[in-house]
């Protein structure tokens, strides 16, 4: 895959990542919260925005594509892509890169996202009835992987967040079985705990080979780890 927006790599970091410039502190402004104090203050320090802004991606989440890429060698030139959860539109930055003007990205998110050439971008909720069809029909056919970076809002209670993105990872999969072309590809987020039983046999049905893991730009206190799944068989002892 390559580095996408900009090929100038630094540092000997993950995906060519520089080294951490000299820390910034952030004053508690009047009408500030703490936490937002210490959100503000991570931002400004960490290595991965600081990058992410240096390549022109659109979010620091690029580089947990490009790692996981990187270590499994995920993408090549001439596929067709459907990256849900897309916006702000960092790994669809980095699908445009490595599928090459010969391949196809398909973009949706819930949220607004501007426009990248060579993409094709639905503003919709994947979970609105018509959103497979719609994917369906921007494609130009069967395509090679679907990777969802998609997370429902965290309530901070871990049971309900899991049940809720275990939920929209079930919903993707679904999807992926009924436009992955044979060998194709899943990516998905999951919080660590593990995917839940029956989904990940049910995996294990129609992929080859299934893992988990957690790129070294996921930072350390998130419990987000992404399920990997290579090899679609067509014709799965669920169908």
């Amino acid at each position: 895959m390559t580095s996408g927006p900009s090929k100038k790599r630094s540092g000997k970091g993950p995906g060519g990542l520089a080294g951490r410039s000299k820390t910034v502190r952030v004053r508690t402004a009047k009408g500030r919260k703490i936490s937002s104090t210490r959100w503000l203050q991570r931002q400004l320090n960490d290595p991965y925005v600081l990058e992410a802004r240096k390549r022109g991606y659109r979010s620091r989440a690029a580089f947990k594509l490009l790692e996981l890429d990187q270590k499994y060698h995920l993408i090549k030139p001439g596929m067709r892509v459907v990256d849900l959860g897309a916006a702000p539109g960092g790994w669809t930055q980095v699908l445009l890169a490595a599928v090459g003007k010969q391949g196809q990205v398909v973009a949706l998110d819930i949220a607004e996202m501007d426009e990248l050439p060579g993409a094709t971008v639905l503003h919709l909720d994947f979970m609105d009835p018509s959103a497979p069809d719609r994917l369906k029909a921007a494609l130009d056919g069967p395509c090679d992987w679907v990777v969802s970076d998609m997370a429902a809002p965290v309530t901070g209670h871990a049971p309900t967040d899991h049940l809720r993105i275990m939920g929209l990872v079930d919903a993707a999969l679904e999807f992926a079985a009924e436009v992955l072309a044979p060998g194709g590809g899943f990516v998905a987020k999951v919080f660590q705990g593990g995917t839940e039983t029956q989904l990940l046999a049910r995996m294990k049905q129609m992929f080859r080979t299934v893992r988990h893991a957690k790129p070294p730009s996921s930072r350390a206190d998130s419990s987000e780890i992404y399920v990997i799944a290579t090899g679609f068989r067509a014709e799965n002892p669920t169908d």
